[in-house]
């Protein structure tokens, strides 16, 4: 006997129907009712008359039913007390884009575990569309990403907005213009983001929406090799914000485009029907209050 088959026959007496238990359980139909079929088998009894499309429980299914309840919220309220409990350790899951991790993460992290020793962050970096699945399957409870979110089954909570700004070399020609814009990028060679990355997918957006085809040279996996490209001299780019770092000041040049600069928002994401646990609500205060004032 699986939890799963107790979650299905209390999902199918509380429906009256198998297609709306599959539905409500985000499973197949036919999968559905084939596991109950098998507990039905193991326990000797029939759990429900089939009338048609209604499902309605048997004499044997009303007694079943009663204790199913009783072990279900047994099982969640076990869950939710082990993950509350202030003194037993707690570990939740957090997934972050590439071009957001290095620069928030470190500083959240070291502050939870400040403020929250027995809370342990486990991170996954990782593309968006990635991060998004592994939330949907409950691999994270958390990840934090660029917008939009449209996937229904997800909460999406708006963290900051902050500019995509263009990157130069110090010594770049660009770097002293007090005004710069998209018509002055004409004839320069690019380094960005692999196309599997949002901030990529961004640029090609603000670049179409200004008519302006750039010449892309350099598709790199890391900030950092962006970064070393352009303070090469080899190319120029578009990083968010936060990429900026003292670092920076001796090599390169971060400039807010004259004609309106492009910008991302960001947000955290979570599973509207997952339990959410002390742990993550804590980590979603410090989150925030770090996001509270743009980053960088």
């Amino acid at each position: 006997m699986e939890l799963n088959q107790l979650r299905y026959v209390v999902a199918v007496a509380d429906s009256g129907n198998f297609t709306r238990a599959a539905s409500r359980c985000n499973v197949a139909q036919p999968s559905l009712s084939q596991q109950i079929i098998q507990l039905e088998k193991e326990i000797g009894h029939k759990l429900f008359h089939r009338l048609g499309r209604k499902a309605v429980p048997t004499e044997a299914g009303a007694a079943f039913l009663g204790r199913a309840r009783r072990i279900l919220q047994e099982v969640d309220d076990a869950s939710k007390e082990l993950s509350d409990n202030p003194a037993l350790e707690r570990r939740i899951m957090v997934g972050a884009i590439p071009t957001l991790a290095p620069y928030l993460l470190p500083h959240l992290i070291g502050l939870c575990q400040s403020r929250f020793p027995n809370l342990q962050v486990n991170v996954r970096e990782d593309f968006k569309t990635a991060l998004i699945e592994a939330v949907i399957e409950g691999d994270l409870d958390l990840a934090i990403i660029a917008a939009p979110v449209k996937d229904p089954r997800l909460h999406s909570e708006p963290l900051l907005q902050e500019p995509l700004l263009l990157v130069v070399a110090k010594d770049h020609p660009l770097a002293s213009r007090a005004r710069v814009t998209v018509a002055d990028l004409a004839g320069e060679t690019f380094a960005l983001l692999g196309s599997s990355s949002t901030l990529a997918a961004q640029v090609r957006a603000f670049c179409g929406d200004n008519h302006f085809e750039p010449r892309i040279a350099y598709r790199c996996a890391q900030v950092a090799t962006v970064k070393a490209l352009v303070a090469c001299g080899v190319g120029i780019s578009i990083l968010p914000r936060m990429a900026q770092s003292p670092e920076d000041r001796d090599a390169l040049a971060y400039i807010t485009l004259a004609d309106g600069s492009p910008m991302r928002e960001l947000v955290v994401i979570r599973h509207l029907q997952r339990y959410q646990t002390r742990g993550a609500g804590q980590f979603l205060g410090l989150l925030r209050e770090c996001t509270d004032e743009p980053v960088g």
